[in-house]
């Protein structure tokens, strides 16, 4: 079978900083989220236009943003949540942006990541933003409800409040479960259960989590893929959890090294920085890193899910399988957003402050 390919389709450099981008669910639009030298923020909105990319729109904002969504906007709305450099949680129509939807001092310090669920999906409980910040704790807000969150988990311990990098919604299967998995600095990753408002699993992973994603987050808990500082990838089978040793994981501990000319790994290790799945296909997805690079893995179950261990049912990991590689840009790409709309279709985010539409071929071959 020939291998896909990632392709720059596009590119735009831009005068700022990039911290996140999202594609406007069922349009030719996305958003580009950063922050100017002044430490002001904007939001930028381009459109793909015979072969070009068009600015439809620039929004400015008085503090740098950090991360954003549209998870909890309805499907004829177009409502983004913003987290900023401040703290503050905002929600705008970014049709409309010259009055925010709803607004809030989330956190005492920067919004490193943030989630947002339930606006388009049917029957998978209330729409809402997760929150995740250098203060250390992880919040949950309803935006029907002004106020306090609906829920609050401090990541702390008796010394310090350890950095919350990466929030991810998942098992939303129904009206009633959820849950939320938050990964930190120091390679903590941890799961509550958003109904019995309890943790329910955490481990620790030796270094900082920058991402984490659940492969669908509208059905029980499949696959939890997660990626950290110093090049690690992890996938977890969410399906069955073992009493004392957890759930089962395939890893990549090479994800962030260079290749080779004959795909051999050579180099250093450098961080992944993100993993966001194709939405068309959940077994496969991307990998953002350091060394500017997007990779593009398989995941491949195993013969059976789950054995026996000291009585109890046990997990059994699949296989990560590397699909192609491709390196988009000399600096780390580190945001990646799928077109739902469009297969093999992205836009992603690096450090060299340009903004690039991928095409990946042949997907719809797995």
């Amino acid at each position: 079978m020939d291998k896909p390919q990632i392709v720059e389709y596009l590119s735009q450099p831009v005068s700022y900083s990039i911290f996140d981008v999202k594609w406007i669910p069922r349009t030719a639009k996305f958003v580009v989220a950063g922050s100017k030298s002044q430490g002001n923020g904007v939001l930028q909105v381009y459109e793909l236009e015979e072969n070009t990319l068009q600015l439809r729109r620039e929004i400015n904002q008085e503090t740098s943003v950090k991360t954003i969504s549209f998870g909890a906007s309805r499907i004829r709305d177009y409502n983004l949540a913003v987290g900023d450099f401040s703290g503050n949680l905002i929600v705008v129509d970014i049709e409309r942006p010259e009055s925010p939807i709803y607004s809030i001092k989330a956190h005492s310090s920067i919004i490193n990541s943030l989630d947002a669920i339930g606006g388009a999906l049917i029957n998978c409980g209330a729409p809402e933003i997760a929150t995740g910040s250098r203060d250390g704790s992880v919040k949950v807000w309803d935006t029907r409800q002004a106020g306090s969150p609906v829920a609050c988990v401090s990541g702390g311990t008796n010394s310090r409040y350890r950095d919350c990098w990466a929030v991810a919604f998942g098992n939303s299967f129904n009206n009633s479960e959820r849950c939320l998995a938050a990964g930190y600095d120091n390679g903590d990753l941890k799961m509550i259960d958003l109904r019995k408002m309890q943790q329910s699993w955490e481990t620790n992973l030796g270094n900082g989590v920058c991402s984490t994603e659940f492969d669908r987050n509208d059905i029980q808990m499949n696959k939890l893929a997660v990626s950290t500082l110093e090049g690690g990838l992890f996938v977890y089978d969410m399906r069955t959890q073992h009493p004392k040793k957890g759930f089962a994981c395939a890893v990549e501990r090479d994800a962030g090294r260079s290749l080779g000319s004959q795909g051999t790994i050579t180099g250093a290790k450098s961080t992944v920085w993100a993993v966001r799945h194709l939405p068309q296909n959940r077994d496969i997805f991307a990998s953002c890193g350091g060394n500017g690079s997007i990779r593009l893995w398989n995941y491949e179950y195993p013969e059976k899910r789950k054995t026996l261990s000291d009585g109890c049912d046990i997990g059994v990991e699949g296989n990560l399988q590397m699909i192609c590689s491709s390196v988009v840009s000399s600096q780390p790409v580190h945001c990646l957003d799928w077109c739902s709309d469009l297969i093999g279709l992205a836009v992603c985010g690096s450090f060299d402050q340009t903004v690039r539409v991928l095409v990946t071929t042949k997907l719809n071959l797995f």
